[in-house]
């Protein structure tokens, strides 16, 4: 047993003794209304005999019994008064109340808190926030109502993240109200003749007004800061709104944010100043995996001979797989039509969406004609633009970016011959990989030690490994520094410069692909002229509310996740708080956030991995099981990667898992779903998966924890009953 179970059990055993003291020598008798009438001769007694001792000794039992949490500090606040008289029992009881109130506080916190914020850590996440922000506010608004069992909200906020000096501090201001009360009280005694008739209604009435004056101050607060910042704006806002919202922006925010408004029978106005489906549908998830998908095949064509086939060079035409990456696109191009969201209720305008005030948008048309529509609300949901970084001879050179590419390829008859990708973040780590299986000599250029340096070492090194295999040449570790152009034969000649250990070195290529990073589109939207605060991403609070409560950012825009999946995630938010806002308000859960690089092998990962949790300092167990040894993989010649949980130590409560091989995305949605609804490793153990799938591999590294934490005592013992049931 360490040291710190062994004080919390002592700490514990000391309670029980205290309060089985407590009983056994009948003082549970002493603290009530019949004991304290009966004894207060004897008190008053030893007040003119020992003032000061009898003072000690009656803050000290005060103290006792408010840290314990036993019955009678009611009738001991009675007797402050009683004894002492109305202004030293008040000092008494003020300070003797706070201070056994905060040892109970205390006691909650060293024998529990830990405990159960291991156990209930990510659903008492909101109120830990709400502690944080605010917790001197609500503790306040509770001392001052004494409905509230107060041994209750003692061991409750020990629980919770509050500062000791904060709750000690507003405990001692909330309870004066009550304790002058019944301190009062007490110096009347004798015409006292039960525990409920010391307070009236109307003094219940007044305190529980008293309680909730906080609580009307802070919307009074909330209301006046809202009106400073719409103080220049005031004169403007309409008697009435063309629309409830107008969302600006047609990505995944800004479908998925109209599409909920129209749903809920809102006005909604979608605007959009180049193509539908935002980046995602145009240059991003879509052609980027119809671009992977042809890219595998042309590489499994060549090692068919691995499947008992003959091997060849795969014979393609470029441009027809390019052709068919627009046709992919052309056919998921309905999904996210001008007619789909018009049938759905929405109004799409195409044009450019300007924030004039904060209720109304400017939206300008090709054509320079402008109209302006007045609003509730407004969602922001511009995305994001591929980061080019200020490389000097870059723009000499030319490059194209994750947006640009498909346009300038798809008129080649053959992919660049010597391609060079800045950046080792998943969509470089994609495209690389693609282009040298299509058949370029691509070199890959990260300045930091790895790639994908947000993941663990070991999923970095199987990538490299696996690019390298594919024929990448992969420099991590290299700053690129400068691009150059020369003509050699008369011909121009186009390198870049990267500088490693202080070593520069010249790096020829035809293309140069910029994958450093993708930046929030800030400007143009009218943000700089409401004053409404950027940084990387338009600075929002967790309601997705900007500055300005009614105009909301979300997606790309708003971070801090740059998927698709999260942008949609956010939409939900962002479309209830801006149109049932005033009744309710939903904080955006980011707790189970998975993501993916669609890679070969994949890499998926949902919640911590080793890296984080180390840095974050959270204790974690791992269980792991390699997919080489499952059955289906091993017939499909995928029988490479792993899949790795981590567990709070000794649990089996998943805090993530990181997953390396075939199929990976799909194979994370299980411990997403398990995450997300509190189930554990035993619970996927128990779920029967089908045989030979992928999917097994989720249950048997829920084997492998539940293997790791097998009791090895009870195992010694079965086997002693089964060798006794054999007779042995």
């Amino acid at each position: 047993m360490n040291k710190k179970i062994f004080t919390r059990v002592l700490i514990l055993l000391l309670v029980f003794v205290l309060v089985v003291l407590f009983f056994v020598f009948d003082l549970h008798q002493k603290v009530t209304l019949e004991g304290l009438k009966s004894g207060l001769g004897q008190l008053h007694a030893w007040r003119d005999a020992a003032p000061l001792e009898l003072a000690l000794g009656y803050f000290i039992l005060y103290v006792l019994v408010t840290a314990l949490s036993l019955p009678g500090a009611l009738v001991l606040t009675l007797a402050g008064g009683a004894v002492f008289g109305i202004v030293e029992g008040f000092l008494l009881v003020s300070f003797a109340s706070t201070l056994g109130a905060t040892l109970a506080f205390l006691a909650a916190r060293y024998v529990l808190r830990d405990w159960v914020q291991l156990r209930f850590g990510e659903k008492l996440k909101p109120i830990n926030d709400g502690i944080q922000r605010e917790g001197a506010f609500y503790l306040f608004t509770l001392r001052l109502v004494p409905v509230f069992p107060f041994f209750l909200i003692n061991l409750l906020m020990g629980l919770t993240t509050m500062r000791t000096l904060t709750y000690y501090w507003v405990s001692q201001v909330g309870m004066l109200a009550g304790t002058m009360i019944y301190v009062n009280a007490g110096t009347q005694l004798a015409a006292i003749d039960s525990l409920k008739g010391i307070v009236s209604p109307a003094i219940i009435l007044s305190l529980a007004a008293l309680g909730l004056f906080p609580l009307i101050s802070k919307k009074i607060l909330d209301t006046f800061k809202k009106n400073k910042i719409y103080a220049k704006w005031n004169h403007l806002k309409p008697a009435k709104f063309d629309r409830n919202v107008v969302v600006i922006g047609a990505g995944a925010a800004g479908l998925v944010t109209s599409y909920i408004a129209a749903a809920v029978k809102a006005k909604v106005t979608l605007v959009e100043a180049h193509k539908l489906g935002g980046d995602c549908l145009n240059y991003g998830c879509v052609p980027s995996k119809a671009l992977i998908r042809s890219a595998k095949l042309a590489q499994q064509i060549r090692h068919a001979d691995h499947y008992g086939l003959k091997a060849s060079q795969p014979e393609f035409s470029f441009r027809e797989v390019m052709a068919r990456i627009y046709d992919v696109i052309r056919k998921i191009e309905p999904h996210d039509s001008i007619e789909r969201y018009t049938k759905l209720g929405v109004e799409v305008l195409q044009g450019y969406g300007r924030v004039v005030d904060p209720w109304t948008v400017e939206i300008k048309n090709e054509f320079g004609v402008t109209q302006r529509l007045t609003t509730r609300s407004i969602v922001i949901a511009t995305g994001a633009r591929p980061f080019v970084p200020p490389l000097p001879g870059l723009e000499e050179v030319g490059y194209v970016t994750s947006d640009t590419l498909w346009e300038k390829f798809s008129v080649m008859n053959a992919p660049p011959r010597r391609l060079v990708v800045l950046g080792g973040g998943p969509i470089g780590c994609e495209l690389t990989q693609s282009f040298a299986r299509l058949g370029s000599e691509v070199t890959q250029i990260e300045m930091t030690e790895r790639l994908l340096n947000r993941e663990d070492d070991e999923v970095s090194s199987i990538l490299i490994d696996a690019l390298r295999r594919d024929g990448v040449t992969v420099l991590v570790g290299h700053k690129a520094m400068r691009c150059e152009t020369r003509q050699v034969d008369g011909v121009t000649v186009k390198s870049i410069i990267v500088e490693h250990d202080g070593v520069e070195r010249h790096i020829e290529f035809d293309e140069l692909l910029c994958a450093v990073g993708r930046v929030a589109r800030l400007q143009g939207y009218g943000l700089e002229e409401l004053g409404i605060p950027t940084q990387r991403t338009v600075v929002t609070n967790e309601y997705l509310e900007t500055l300005c409560p009614n105009i909301y950012a979300a997606g790309d825009v708003a971070g801090p996740y740059q998927f698709t999946h999260t942008a949609a995630h956010q939409a939900w938010y962002a479309s209830v708080n801006a149109l049932f806002g005033q009744f309710k308000r939903f904080k955006v859960d980011y707790s189970v956030i998975p993501a993916a690089t669609f890679t070969s092998p994949e890499i998926a990962r949902v919640g911590l991995n080793e890296l984080e949790a180390t840095q974050k300092g959270i204790a974690f167990e791992i269980s792991r099981y390699g997919i080489e040894d499952l059955d289906r993989a091993i017939a499909d010649g995928t029988d490479n990667g792993f899949i790795k949980v981590l567990t709070v130590p000794g649990q089996d409560k998943i805090l993530g898992v990181t997953i390396v091989g075939e199929n990976a995305g799909d194979l994370l949605a299980e411990f997403v779903l398990a995450m997300k609804y509190g189930l554990g490793l035993n619970k996927i153990l128990g779920t029967i998966h089908t045989y030979p799938t992928l999917s097994e591999a989720n249950k048997y590294v829920a084997g492998e924890w539940r293997r790791a934490h097998t009791n090895p005592k009870v195992l010694k013992w079965l086997a002693r009953y089964h060798a006794w049931r054999r007779g042995e």
